[in-house]
């Protein structure tokens, strides 16, 4: 058991690396990347470890995560595997785990923090189980306990994934929304989804601006759509 610093903080510790990483540099790694060393990205990077460990060198594999929260960010730092390739994909059911698998025949492994295995580790518990506000717990302590109890904490178990999880959706074919001129896949009905009332934002339309952006088309509304079937591939 090696003696690492983390923050100026001395620190024994079951975990040497995490990936090709000493924990150091990944610590370092995630505040780039992540924008703040974040137990969760902390916890992924050795959760994530643990799954590769059981996969054979040479397999294609992919990761479904079951949390958007820090999660996928430990995937994206240490895989090829990111949201914008497909590699990776969240499942949101609101637990802490992965899932790493062939991404041809569906065999893996899943790993999850289990808090069955927490007893003793009062920062990771009061942490996880969101016990205390973020601002009265431990930043420096929880970091020990994580790196302390090392792999002690998750459980990992063989999985196969669905097979309708397995193959890759194609967009389809592609239309031109006749509501705001924009391109989206067909299939989704009539209009686009941000027609549909599920865009992120409001827009003003009193601003000039706003006006020249979202009125190209006649707003001819969800009743009469136009579609213009320009591709199957998508922009």
């Amino acid at each position: 058991m090696a003696t690492k610093s983390v923050n100026q903080v001395s620190v024994r510790t079951h975990i040497e690396r995490i990936g090709p990483y000493t924990t150091e540099e990944y610590l370092k790694r995630v505040k780039g990347f992540h924008g703040a060393i974040s137990p969760g990205a902390l916890a992924g990077g050795i959760m994530l470890d643990m799954a590769m460990a059981k996969i054979p060198k040479g397999v294609l594999f992919d990761v479904i995560c079951e949390t958007s929260s820090c999660l996928p960010d430990a995937v994206q730092l240490l895989t090829p595997c990111t949201i914008g390739n497909g590699w990776l994909r969240i499942i949101k059911l609101g637990r802490y785990a992965l899932n790493l698998y062939d991404k041809h025949k569906g065999n893996g492994v899943r790993v999850y923090l289990d808090p069955k295995k927490l007893d003793g580790w009062d920062e990771i518990q009061t942490w996880f189980l969101k016990l205390k506000d973020k601002h009265e717990q431990n930043a420096d302590q929880l970091r020990q306990q994580l790196l302390l109890a090392g792999r002690d904490i998750y459980t990992l178990y063989p999985i196969q994934i669905k097979p309708n999880l397995l193959s890759s959706k194609s967009k389809g074919s592609i239309g031109i929304c006749c509501n705001c001129g924009e391109a989206y896949p067909i299939k989704d009905g009539a209009i686009c989804l941000g027609c549909q009332g599920q865009a992120p934002y409001k827009v003003d339309t009193s601003n000039p601006a706003c006006q020249q952006a979202h009125m190209i088309l006649p707003r001819t509304g969800y009743e009469s759509p136009e579609h213009k079937p320009a591709s199957t591939d998508g922009p």
